[in-house]
């Protein structure tokens, strides 16, 4: 480890900070700001995670991480480069990418990135006309952030309108709805691609695919995500390296070209279609539950790694490649009754031992806490969250991780848990239950 660093702050509470604070805890110790209850103190490998409600800008540390978008967006990774701390995640300026999708879809187009043809409306009249022209399906988008679910893929036009005056009037999201993007529907298999970014290099990630409808076969409401898996049978290295070089080195161009200094993930949210691919969004974080299925196959120095991206030394990491396992990574999503539009809180959990992992243990899973509360040491876990628990399995193949996570997550249980049953079903088909592949470099 370089950089002589012993301390990783992971600022954030979810199951994705509780994924980064456990694939760092391999080589040092780590403090979660403000953490869940299911965070271990202690790992197999001997370094403590460390849960604190004390502020990022007080934690001491070498190398700071931050998960969610909100404190990207506010400005948080400026405020601690300002005081010497090393951190992945881009400032306030590069962090509008995700702050404001009009300010998204500006540098896609500046930067020549295919993507959906849209319009960014504050007038109901304006978006509806722009509606019209299109054939549908119909997207409408909030401006803002809205924690995932502020996006409406719909059917019917009337649909589309009503959509559009509900947040345009704030009813259905407040100011983060005030300014809407419509857009016309795009079709073909998603893809999600995290990839690490030092100023000038980008590094790819293993591929992933994410679920955002809560319901199976992509029925229901849009959620913050429902599972995952990686990696993605139909995305090899040649498509990966497409997607890169006419997704994400553009755009990374057009940010340099402004002055930004981007240093942490892109997470590029990508639809195959039959014209080729196109960027649906970009986020500025490790995506959630992406991370829980990416992270846990990474087969090498996490903390290296990024300390690479903050120091902005990935020259080394690009000529190489980010080290991966073998074995696919499924991550099952349980949620609470009512989500996501109205989640219950303060169901007991049962099937969790007092260390947060399962009761009865299944090979190679793991439980990621998201939105759990305890009252105290040997309390029970109750539910305080929509996405409640992510239950993440590595197996040889997706087939069988698929099989661990949904063994595990059938042994959890409160008062109202769904989760869907087709997370990574059809990638277990193509797959066709044999070895994925994917890792090395």
């Amino acid at each position: 480890m370089t950089a002589g660093a012993k301390t990783v702050c992971v600022v954030g509470s979810g199951g994705r900070e509780h994924a980064l604070a456990r694939v760092l805890a391999r080589s040092a110790d780590v403090v979660v700001t403000p953490g869940n209850p299911g965070m271990p103190a202690t790992t197999p490998e001997g370094h403590r995670i460390t849960v604190t409600p004390a502020p990022p800008e007080e934690v001491a540390c070498d190398l700071a991480v931050i998960g969610p978008e909100g404190p990207l967006v506010d400005g948080l990774a400026d405020r601690l480069r300002a005081r010497g701390t090393a951190v992945v995640g881009p400032g306030a300026d590069g962090a509008r990418l995700e702050g404001s999708k009009r300010f998204m879809k500006e540098l896609l187009d500046e930067a020549g990135v295919p993507t959906a043809r849209f319009g960014a409306f504050d007038r109901v009249d304006e978006a509806v006309g722009f509606l019209r022209t299109l054939p549908g399906p119909w997207v409408v988008k909030t401006d803002g952030l809205a924690a995932g679910k502020g996006v409406l893929v719909a059917t019917t036009l009337a649909e589309a309108e009503a959509d559009v005056e509900a947040k345009l009037s704030g009813a259905a999201f407040g100011d983060a709805g005030r300014r809407v993007i419509v857009e016309e529907g795009l079709t073909g298999p998603e893809c999600s691609l995290l990839v690490l970014c030092d100023g000038r290099r980008v590094v790819p990630l293993a591929p992933s695919q994410d679920f955002k409808r809560l319901l199976d076969t992509d029925a229901g409401p849009n959620t913050g995500g429902m599972g995952a898996y990686s990696p993605v049978p139909e995305v090899g290295d040649d498509l990966v390296h497409e997607l890169v070089y006419g997704a994400v080195e553009p755009l990374v161009a057009v940010l340099r070209s402004r002055g930004i200094d981007y240093r942490g993930v892109l997470y590029a949210g990508l639809m195959l279609t039959p014209e080729g691919p196109k960027v649906l969004e970009y986020n500025v974080r490790f995506g959630d539950p992406e991370a829980q299925a990416v992270l846990p196959r990474l087969d090498e120095d996490p903390v290296e790694l990024l300390l690479a991206v903050a120091e902005g030394r990935l020259d080394d990491v690009a000529d190489q490649g980010v080290a991966f396992t073998d074995d696919a990574a499924v991550c099952v999503v349980v949620s609470a009754e009512g989500y996501p539009a109205d989640p219950r809180s303060g169901d007991a959990i049962s099937g969790l031992a007092d260390d947060g992992q399962l009761a009865e243990p299944v090979e190679g899973v793991t439980v990621f806490h998201a939105g759990t509360r305890r009252d105290g040491p040997g309390a029970p876990f109750v539910t305080a969250g929509g996405r409640v628990l992510g239950v993440s399995a590595l197996a040889p193949t997706i087939a069988e991780a698929r099989a661990r996570a949904y063994r595990a997550a059938a042994s959890l249980g409160w008062e109202g848990a769904h989760c869907r049953s087709d997370i990574a079903a059809a990638a277990a088909l193509v797959a066709q239950g044999g070895p994925v592949g994917g890792g090395g470099r």
